[in-house]
Order: structure tokens, then C-alpha cells, then sequence
């Protein structure tokens, strides 16, 4: 498995697919069942496990760390990263409408909560979820430091942060930012036109990008543009001799893989035979036509 290592921290490294972990609940499996996927995607060098603590209405990190409690070694080969900074409304949470807390309190607690439910004393990566119009830049930064600083977090970074955001944070931090997840897609594609991934390549954050298949959009989606975009996406299996439903979802792949900011996609399958075929995308080669081409049925336009 190719890795992706961070320029500014020499010691974080990431696998170049990421394990979303954000439907583990909803896969309803036993713990015994988690964690054999755990370690098939381990053994294939899947090593980064992306989670967050509002995950599955608060559980998903609770049901990660069952698994893990039977085979607690694998722990040391994994890049924990976990979010927050949302709050659900709800008994879990005792917010009364859904909203952005980026409060030390709420982050101390929340990192706190997610270590405690997932069994593990340390989270590789810590992003903030989303932004908070109401974020103190220098509290933040501050309890940030102390939980890095405590251990209990290695990493920082953020997700869904626009550049502006991105550099508020860091000129209150002596911490490097190390990543920025966004959503990218073929039916998402602004952030290689609005500034996202410029900023990750200027600053040297590695990009991740969570919905790299646009919510299933890309194959069972009836809109005009992802119509557009599977047929597109079955003229090339075709023309390749790829079959159609997992060619497309490699294909979908490698044009993120081929973009020079060197973007994580993040998978959220649970599905093992999906997950295997989906790596293939690593050896799938697009010229700059083809990449083209592909990016003309997501835009629905040719270029300016």
C-alpha cells in the first residue's frame, strides 16, 4: 500500500486510502466481525481508521472500541483519527438544536469521551469538524496545545475549513496543522477550483476527502449530472474492459489519486469484496486527456 507522509511532521504518515468508519453501525456487525475487517484492511496496508464522535448518533466510536478490546494489538497499526466540534441535538449530547461547539470546554470533553469509547489513550489525529463562526481562535488553540501536550492527542487538523479559517487557527497555534479533510468528487470537484486544495499544497497540509463517491450519487443517483457522469464513467470501462459497477467505482478513485495534492479519499464501505476492488485504483493509470474527461461529465461543461 502506497503511504502519504507529511512534509511538516516527520513522524505522520498516512495510508493512501483511508477506512471511513461513519455507517459502522449501520453494518450490524458483531464485534468478532469488526474486527476481522479491522485486520483484512490492516493486512492490506489500510492502516488510517476515520471516525468521529457523532458517528452513528454517538456510537460508532463506542462500537470500534468493542472490537478492538478482542484484539487489542492491532491498535499499533493504525492511524486513529477521530472529529469534533459538532453537537446533535439529543439525550447523548444535551444540546436542544444542532450546532458547532468549538469551546475548550466541549473539545477537552469530547476528546475525553471519544478516547474512553474507543479504549485507546491516544488519537493520532484530531480534526475540528466543522467550522464555528463562534470559534475563539486563542481558547482553541490553548486547550488544543494542552491535549497534545497531555498526550491524550498526537496530531491536529481540521475538516471542512476553508483557507481563511485554516490560517486563523494556525496563527494561534506553535502546532503545525497537518491536515484538511473536505468533500471532493467527481460530482464535487470545487475544491480544485475555489482555493482548498491550492491552500493544502501551498501549506503543505495533506488533503483527505470524505465522500469521494459522492454519497453513492456516482453509480445509483438519477440526477442529470450524475447521469451524466456514469455514462461517461461506463464509456471508459468499457473502452478499458473493466467491469462496469467496480471499474467505475476504481476509476472514481484514481482521478482523485492522480491530483498533485495527494488527497487521502476516504472509504466507507463495509463491504470487504468493495473494499479490496477499490484498492486496485492504486495501479490505475488516467492520462491527463482521460482525467479531463472524466472532470467534463462531473462539471457538465468543457473547460473555459
Amino acid at each position: 500500500m502506497q503511504r502519504v507522509s507529511s512534509s511538516l511532521i516527520p513522524d505522520l504518515s498516512l495510508s493512501r486510502i483511508a477506512f471511513g468508519l461513519w455507517r459502522l453501525t449501520d453494518w450490524n456487525y458483531a464485534p468478532s466481525e469488526s474486527v476481522a475487517l479491522f485486520e483484512q484492511m490492516l493486512d492490506l496496508g489500510v492502516t488510517t481508521f476515520d471516525l468521529a464522535d457523532i458517528y452513528g448518533d454517538y456510537r460508532c466510536e463506542q462500537s470500534f472500541g468493542e472490537a478492538l478490546k478482542l484484539n487489542p494489538q492491532l491498535r499499533e497499526r493504525m492511524e486513529i483519527v477521530s472529529k469534533c466540534s459538532i453537537r446533535l441535538t439529543g439525550e447523548k449530547s444535551g444540546a436542544r438544536i444542532n450546532h458547532y461547539d468549538t469551546s475548550a470546554e466541549h473539545v477537552r470533553k469530547a476528546v475525553e469521551t471519544s478516547l474512553r469509547d474507543m479504549g485507546i489513550e491516544q488519537m493520532d489525529l484530531l480534526l475540528l469538524h466543522r467550522p464555528d463562526p463562534l470559534m475563539d481562535a486563542d481558547a482553541l488553540a490553548l486547550v488544543l496545545e494542552q491535549l497534545v501536550a497531555e498526550g491524550k492527542v498526537k496530531h491536529l487538523g481540521v475538516s471542512n475549513f476553508l483557507p481563511h479559517q485554516t490560517d486563523l487557527l494556525q496563527s494561534r497555534l506553535s502546532i503545525p496543522l497537518a491536515v484538511n479533510q473536505i468533500e471532493v468528487s467527481l460530482l464535487h470537484s470545487q475544491a480544485m477550483f475555489d482555493g482548498q486544495l491550492d491552500y493544502c499544497q501551498q501549506h503543505k497540509l495533506l488533503p483527505m476527502a470524505w465522500s469521494p463517491f459522492a454519497g453513492g450519487r456516482l453509480f445509483t443517483g438519477n440526477d442529470e449530472d450524475a447521469l451524466r457522469v456514469q455514462a461517461e464513467l461506463r464509456r471508459v470501462c468499457e473502452s478499458r474492459g473493466l467491469a462496469p459497477e467496480l471499474g467505475a467505482m476504481q476509476l472514481a478513485l484514481a482521478w482523485l489519486l492522480k491530483h498533485p495534492s495527494k488527497m487521502i479519499p476516504v472509504l466507507g464501505s463495509g463491504n470487504p469484496e468493495r473494499l479490496v476492488a477499490a484498492l486496485a485504483a492504486l495501479e490505475m493509470e488516467l492520462d491527463r486527456e482521460a482525467w479531463f474527461e472524466l472532470l467534463r461529465a462531473g462539471r457538465g461543461r468543457d473547460v473555459d
